[in-house]
């Protein structure tokens, strides 16, 4: 069984969190040449799409990268073998059923790893052929699921005690003190999302990146998405804070997840609050993506 650095075939057993809405080469590339492993977010992604942004980075690089997909997407087969060209050996998958997808990953030499949010997730999928976990605890942002959940405290040791797979630890690390916790609770590596919203090379709105450094303790929750049955969590604005302190409001209606890509390419957080994961308390000013990785690793 390959060990996560074997698959990642970088430096630093750090992984870039993908998110769809920043999905830039520039800063892929900026990871991956800081010895980290930049992602792009692919979800329902098109094989044209997935040329250009695979074909930007490779432009900017010749170091390791590699890219999320949504099991669900009807392209995969299509997307995987546009990434193998491109020089990717290893992605990461969310949303589906792993047994449907590491097949194919498989028959074209490479590796997968799986995102998971619960502890039975993760044995599941562990035998159904993955390569290895994403295990992204409760204070972690992004989409998380309705069910109670997990800190990345408990959750690490926890799934790392039943799986044979290699663990990246994933919610509630920013700094070298994260990283060197989350390898002490049993994980390979890390996958850091907030952190580097708030990096010089972010595409990110200013807006977004000052949210980030201005959150204290407490200052995010999760926003119920009743149309997608999930919740994400996000930085409280005023609007969303005054909607809370009314009995009588309805958080989810106020905030479709439809309107998220325009608030977060824009900054306008009245249409849909600031994606952030707990960790953005302890991010105090915007840094270039390689000072963050090397103190990450010092």
């Amino acid at each position: 069984m390959a060990g996560l650095r074997e698959m990642l075939r970088c430096e630093y057993p750090i992984m870039q969190g993908p998110i769809g809405a920043l999905n830039s080469p520039r800063l892929v590339a900026a990871i991956s040449e800081a010895g980290a492993f930049g992602m792009l977010a692919l979800g329902f992604s098109g094989p044209e799409e997935t040329k250009k942004l695979a074909g930007e980075v490779r432009g900017l690089t010749d170091k390791p990268f590699g890219a999320n997909l949504m099991i669900m997407n009807p392209s995969n087969a299509e997307i995987l073998e546009i990434l193998k060209d491109a020089g990717v050996t290893m992605v990461t998958t969310s949303v589906g059923a792993p047994s449907k997808i590491y097949p194919l990953i498989h028959a074209l030499g490479m590796h997968g790893l799986h995102v998971v949010l619960s502890f039975p997730h993760a044995v599941k999928a562990s035998r159904d052929g993955v390569d290895g976990l994403v295990v992204s605890g409760a204070e972690s942002g992004g989409i998380r699921s309705v069910a109670s959940e997990s800190s990345t405290m408990v959750l690490i040791p926890l799934v790392a005690d039943h799986v044979a797979v290699p663990i990246v630890a994933a919610g509630g690390i920013a700094d070298a003190r994260g990283y060197r916790a989350a390898l002490a609770l049993g994980a390979q590596g890390v996958q850091i999302g907030t952190r580097l919203i708030a990096s010089e090379e972010s595409p990110a709105p200013q807006a977004w990146k000052e949210a980030i450094v201005a959150c204290r303790d407490g200052g995010t929750t999760l926003l119920p998405l009743r149309e997608m049955n999930t919740k994400m969590r996000v930085i409280v604005n005023q609007k969303m804070q005054d909607l809370l302190a009314d009995p009588a409001a309805d958080v989810s209606k106020a905030f479709p997840f439809a309107n998220a890509p325009k608030a977060w390419t824009t900054g306008d957080f009245d249409l849909f609050p600031a994606g952030a994961g707990q960790i953005a308390a302890l991010i105090q000013e915007i840094k270039p993506v390689k000072a963050i990785v090397a103190e990450m690793v010092s």
